[in-house]
């Protein structure tokens, strides 16, 4: 359960002079054992850096590995040459910048599609395995173990003519996974916990960060922690880095920021309740995107792609082929969370005779009717409504074109005989995407623009390369590439 009580803890940062002793000592703490901190910590291990992880729940792997497990990554992967797709830095920068904005970091953005090749390299190095097969279909994530797909809508209107679209949602291969319990995400975090504990890396679990502490100077010198509720003091002479995820699982931190997803499920781990974001505050951290977040909506997207969505007004919104997240975050955030999902006979029995990965989102139709106006009635439209929406579809489907929305040719068929309505309205979780503002060392960075000394974060604790939309493996793929990136910096005492 999410505590909703009022804090009581403080959050301001702990002067070092008020430490009597130092129960350890390590050159660089990492907090969170999660994609982010796992790489984090072997890049400062491999830079000779004295490394402690700090882990809160009683093993390794975090949000991550309970994940899909999708890394975005571009630009011309052994994987994406292997299986035939020709991709650029600067193609893949183009998607991502119309695909994360408004707002985006183009810095940020310039330098992770630069450093893509050379981070999925560095992953297949740490052992993370990718099965060269391509799954083309609709889908959250592949069914099987294939270890490339379209993640963001990279082949979807409107991004199709905005940039040549590539597939870069890289998935770890496992047999046999299972969603949600034992899925990509495992078997991208596995090789990578396996080359920390090589590397002889110390790591503390079931103790949770309470405090950053500082010097005079307002260096971070080290971390307040508790183990079981006993006080725990680390210094760290070189940097702490905070990997400690995200707020969805705070209250007040959603009711403040992210208010769309007040009273949603979050899409996330409980632990991830802001913990980090708040120390960092408390030292004048600044913030980027607190309103921006990821949502999910609980529907097929091979049956999407064959029918309408529509909104509670009857009236079609979004592309229906494009990445299931982008539908998600429509529904909610422009939709008011209403959405209906209209199929003919024909292409729901087509839709049910595919695979998925996710069965559980395939459920009987809440009605069901012979005709347009009789749905409508059903769903209590107001009249003419949906017959329009379903007439002004049919007119462009029965030349193959889908002017309005610009789903594509193959998806654009007319509506027709005995229809099926689904019952969307309420189907959505969600997870943040805002956080602390870094720079390209993974430096966390104060209201006045400079780097706070000593402090560095990465992963969903950051703003990362998001500023409102979405793709699967963004969250994967900036965590662990500004993983790396705040461990070697940490190491070297960058400041």
């Amino acid at each position: 359960m999410t505590d909703t009580s009022p804090r009581t803890d403080t959050v301001r940062p702990l002067r070092e002079n008020a430490v009597d002793q130092w129960d350890f000592e390590v050159d660089v703490v990492v907090a969170g054992f999660g994609i982010a901190g796992v790489c984090a910590a072997i890049e400062a291990a491999r830079a000779g850096a004295r490394v402690l992880i700090l882990e809160r729940t009683g093993g390794w792997g975090g949000a991550a590995a309970l994940a899909g497990g999708f890394v975005y990554l571009g630009g011309g992967t052994a994987l994406q040459r292997a299986l035939g797709f020709d991709d650029t830095a600067e193609n893949m920068a183009a998607f991502l910048t119309a695909a994360l904005g408004p707002g985006v970091d183009a810095a940020k953005i310039a330098d992770y599609c630069a450093g893509s090749v050379e981070h999925y390299d560095w992953l297949v190095d740490c052992g993370v395995p990718f099965k060269a097969e391509f799954w083309g279909e609709p889908g959250w994530e592949p069914p099987h173990d294939e270890g490339l797909m379209y993640s963001g809508g990279e082949n979807a209107a409107p991004f199709l003519d905005l940039a040549a679209p590539a597939p870069r949602g890289h998935v770890p291969q496992l047999a046999n996974k299972k969603i949600g319990e034992r899925s990509g995400g495992y078997m991208l975090m596995k090789p990578l916990a396996d080359t920390v504990a090589a590397l002889g890396v110390a790591v503390e679990y079931d103790t949770r960060i309470r405090r950053l502490i500082v010097d005079d100077d307002d260096r971070v010198v080290g971390l307040l922690a508790t183990h079981f509720g006993k006080p725990v003091t680390i210094r760290a002479t070189r940097g702490v880095v905070l990997a400690t995820g995200s707020f969805a699982y705070d209250t007040e931190m959603i009711d403040r920021y992210t208010p769309q997803l007040t009273g949603r499920p979050g899409a996330a781990i409980e632990e991830h309740d802001g913990i980090g974001i708040r120390l960092a505050q408390a030292l004048g951290a600044e913030l980027a995107h607190m309103d921006a977040s990821e949502v999910a909506i609980f529907g097929d997207p091979q049956m999407m792609a064959r029918g309408i969505l529509v909104n509670g007004r009857g009236q079609r919104y979004i592309a229906e082929d494009t990445y299931p997240g982008r539908i998600g975050q429509a529904t909610l955030l422009r939709q008011e969370n209403q959405a209906f999902l209209i199929l003919d006979e024909r292409s729901l029995e087509e839709a049910l005779a595919t695979e998925t990965s996710t069965p559980f989102f395939r459920f009987p139709p809440k009605w069901v009717a012979e005709t347009v106006a009789e749905l409508e009635t059903e769903m209590g439209l107001p009249e003419q409504t949906l017959q329009t929406t379903v007439a002004t579809y049919n007119r462009h489907a029965a030349n193959g074109g889908d002017p309005l929305l610009g789903k594509k040719p193959e998806w654009v068929r007319p509506i027709e005989g005995s229809l099926a309505g689904f019952d969307l309205r309420g189907f959505t979780a969600g997870f943040t995407l805002g956080g602390l503002r870094t720079d390209l060392d993974s430096r966390v960075l104060h209201v006045s623009g400079e780097p706070i000394p000593g402090l560095f974060a990465a992963g969903r604790c950051t703003s990362g390369l998001c500023a409102g939309g979405y793709v699967s493996g963004a969250s994967l793929g900036d965590g662990s590439f500004y993983g790396r990136r705040a461990g070697r910096a940490a190491a070297a005492g960058t400041y």
